[in-house]
């Protein structure tokens, strides 16, 4: 496959709430999307980072710039390019792993639009819908939180993750806990908040039967995580810190996880993610699929990852409207608490083409 031009779109979706973790407050979602065009075909991708470098390294306009000046320069060069290709040809640029995710899905959703194949058959899915979980932000006040949990619980979703940081912590999971009792599952994500001195503290969140407590610690920390899980009895679930197939084996073996969460953009891409779940599953740890508020473009991939069969665990896959009123795409829609695994060539999804325009900030064009 001969790659003719490479597109990068900046957009701009405003959030129905704002959305607070301990990195900062959301009020929108500006996200750059990747469109690779072929002579016979046209794949889309997202790259998940942020407008600041808060939550990792990368951010939007450096991602840009990676891929502008290094990545779709190192890929056009290649007589031919397909998904097998691309990491080859990106590994000689260190880190930029979010850019390199976005440009890796174009050109696979590219690649398998043309072989009129789905991304969920080409990674190897065998659910036909996945179980619809959500995020909820850091709020103002318990009430608050208390009703954007009901709203969740009652529009069927079937996993709440509450956002922690200190001051707001056990109180407010308390307070959920007590209010919805065991109908829906819960736990926490504390985003590297603490430190492995709050290790009492965080026990006290052991009373509340968490599904989990996701990277409570720095994400270079995997001793003070593997200190952490031995005084606690809610399972750790390490994000940030698993970067690779060889983290996650570092990571399990040394007691720090016992769960891990995959997010293809923080990983390098899918294909890196696919090979994380393998791991993972070698050595007898779930995993579940992590949200970056992508738009339905990133959103729908997230899907066919997602029922992959060591995803054994509800995800960070919701609805479009969980924090969009309008995408970019035909929304991801949940019934009954699930959401159905794209079907459709590649990733399943292409944006709408007024919702793109009127979400658009500007967009560059390569030749290649």
């Amino acid at each position: 496959m001969k790659l003719t031009r490479i597109e990068l779109h900046w957009v701009r979706l405003p959030l129905v709430t704002p959305f607070r973790t301990s990195f900062g407050t959301e009020y929108e979602r500006e996200a750059l999307l990747v469109k690779a065009i072929t002579p016979d075909a046209v794949g889309w991708g997202e790259c998940v980072a942020m407008p600041q470098p808060d939550y990792s390294a990368e951010y939007v306009d450096g991602a840009a710039d990676a891929l502008v000046r290094f990545l779709i320069p190192a890929v056009g060069a290649l007589p031919a390019v397909s998904a097998a290709t691309v990491g080859h040809a990106l590994a000689a640029v260190k880190g930029h792993p979010m850019a390199k995710a976005a440009l890796e899905i174009a050109i696979l959703d590219a690649q398998l639009r043309q072989a009129h194949m789905s991304l969920a058959e080409y990674l190897g899915s065998v659910q036909p819908a996945v179980p619809a979980g959500v995020s909820v932000g850091i709020m103002t006040s318990i009430p608050e939180l208390l009703d954007t949990v009901d709203g969740y619980v009652a529009a069927g979703y079937q996993r709440i993750k509450l956002k922690i940081q200190p001051g707001w912590d056990v109180a407010p999971v308390r307070a959920v806990r007590e209010h919805i009792g065991d109908a829906v599952p819960v736990q926490v994500d504390a985003n590297g908040a603490y430190t492995v001195t709050d290790a009492a503290h965080l026990a006290k969140l052991d009373a509340f039967d968490l599904l989990m407590i996701e990277q409570p610690l720095a994400e270079d920390d995997l001793r003070g995580h593997a200190a952490l899980a031995r005084r606690l009895r809610t399972p750790i679930c390490l994000d940030e810190s698993v970067t690779s197939p060889v983290r996650a084996v570092e990571a399990i073996e040394s007691g720090a996880a016992a769960i891990v969460n995959i997010k293809p953009g923080r990983v390098g891409g899918y294909l890196q993610a696919r090979r994380i779940h393998d791991v993972c599953a070698a050595h007898g740890v779930p995993v579940w699929v992590g949200g970056m508020v992508e738009t339905g473009i990133g959103r729908a991939a997230n899907v066919a990852l997602a029922a992959l069969p060591n995803f054994t665990l509800v995800g960070d896959v919701s609805a479009s409207d969980r924090f969009f009123a309008r995408d970019i795409t035909p929304p991801v829609v949940m019934r009954d608490g699930w959401i159905e695994v794209p079907t459709g060539p590649g990733i399943g999804v292409e944006p709408d083409e007024a919702a793109l325009k009127d979400s658009s900030v500007r967009s560059e064009g390569i030749d290649l």
